[in-house]
């Protein structure tokens, strides 16, 4: 492994629902970090399609899925507030390096988020590279100006967004064991029943 010793990697999602682009994310941070945790969300500048509850346990699917060891579901750490997950985080881990995981399509949104200032100096901010959404340079200026470590990860994620799965979900833009929990409860569209 190539990861960086003792670091935990956190990697929060509004998993609605989660994508291919999400398990691929998740599978190349289990390559480089020692540890990877993720949680499902409800993010305070988004309208969910479903509840906090069910998109949990979509987003435990796709970790079951990927099935390696370094991989955790933390649902405690689930907060509106990046801040508030950090230092739930913090009690958890009180020895590790903690790395606050985005990607590069809300890379320029953490200025505005609620005390971004606090939690970009408590955490080394890594951010991955989505497929289709360019990471200014003045993007990183202004993050490393308010006290922020920035990573960028050397790998890409694919350019799968929930948003468009939500609107016109098909089955290869979704991982294996999720698919079926969308037709259970009715997601998005899709009516059907597990066989």
């Amino acid at each position: 492994m190539s990861g960086l010793g003792s670091a935990v990697a956190l990697f929060g999602t509004s998993a609605d629902p989660p994508s291919k682009g999400h398990q691929a994310l998740l599978s190349r941070l289990c390559e480089r970090y020692s540890q990877v945790a993720t949680w499902a969300s409800d993010n305070p500048l988004k309208h969910h399609a479903a509840p906090l509850a069910v998109r949990t346990q979509l987003l435990k699917a796709l970790v079951d899925d990927i099935q390696v060891p370094e991989l955790s579901l933390k649902q405690e750490l689930s907060s509106p507030w990046a801040l508030t997950t950090l230092e739930r985080a913090a009690i958890l881990w009180p020895q590790q390096e903690l790395v606050f995981v985005v990607g590069s399509d809300l890379a320029e949104q953490i200025p505005r988020w609620k005390q971004a200032d606090q939690l970009l100096q408590r955490c080394t901010l890594a951010i991955a590279p989505r497929d289709g959404w360019t990471l200014e340079p003045t993007t990183v200026d202004t993050l490393t100006a308010l006290g922020g470590r920035v990573a960028l990860l050397d790998f890409s994620v694919p350019a799968s967004a929930s948003s468009a799965i939500r609107q016109a979900p098909l089955e290869a833009d979704i991982p294996r064991k999720v698919w079926p929990l969308l037709l259970k409860h009715n997601l998005y569209g899709l009516s059907g029943s597990v066989c």
